[in-house]
């Protein structure tokens, strides 16, 4: 694992952040040390997707980066004749999950596409993942993402979504910043890295609150939405399709 070190030198300006080669060079590491509970968050994946995957169906991992989420929901599935389809935007990011899944899986097992997610077919899905990928998307284009999923599923499927958190509360958003902040120095980020990141994200990802997600999920169509995790400031919701 390629340790990040994007941010670890003074920048004039700090571009918006992309997921460009150099990102995707470090992508675990910076990952891992940037998001609370995301190692849990990927093998539960797995679990939830043993639940759910039905025969002769499609699991969609949307905004799939390194492929880290089809990894662990194929080592758990349990059902015939199911495939993954894998998208994400990033070149760079789909020309390394392909070479990654080719060495852990069937290669008529899955499909990797470069694409806008907005813009793929979506059908007979029953699972599809979208792990800290809808916060990416300018917030009056996410309903429309939610209700293309929707409309994708199968009876009994479900929508995973993984998204950082904001919160309506001002201490509560406090606290949880500060300790997250903690976090990333606990793993060895130093205060200009911090900083520096911090600056390439603001026009870049644009968090929700939990009720935000909630009503708009419900407003898509989905039935039941449950928080099954939540570390910090990052959370991830099972809606589930009728």
């Amino acid at each position: 694992m390629q340790r990040d070190s994007i941010y670890a030198l003074p920048q004039g300006q700090v571009v918006d952040f992309a997921f460009n080669e150099a990102v995707a060079d470090v992508f675990p590491d910076m990952i891992r040390r940037s998001v609370p509970g995301y190692e849990t968050i990927i093998a539960l994946l797995g679990v939830i997707a043993r639940r759910y995957a039905q025969p002769h169906s499609r699991i969609y991992d949307l905004g799939c980066s390194l492929g880290a989420s089809t990894l662990s929901m194929a080592a758990q599935v349990r059902v015939e004749d199911l495939s993954f389809v894998c998208v994400d935007n990033s070149a760079a990011m789909t020309r390394r999950c392909e070479q990654i899944l080719q060495r852990h899986l069937p290669s008529g097992q899955f499909q990797v596409e470069c694409a806008d997610i907005q813009a793929i077919a979506l059908n007979n899905a029953s699972v599809v993942v979208l792990n800290f990928t809808l916060q990416f998307l300018k917030p009056d284009e996410r309903l429309a993402m939610l209700r293309h999923i929707y409309e994708g599923l199968l009876p009994g499927g479900v929508l995973i979504l993984s998204e950082k958190l904001q919160f309506a509360d001002a201490a509560e958003q406090a606290l949880l910043t500060d300790i997250h902040l903690e976090f990333k120095r606990a793993n060895g980020y130093s205060e200009l890295e911090i900083s520096q990141k911090r600056s390439a994200l603001d026009h870049v990802l644009i968090p929700d609150t939990f009720a935000q997600h909630v009503e708009r999920l419900e407003a898509a169509g989905f039935t039941q939405v449950v928080n099954w995790f939540q570390g910090l400031n990052f959370a991830s919701l099972l809606a589930v399709k009728a």
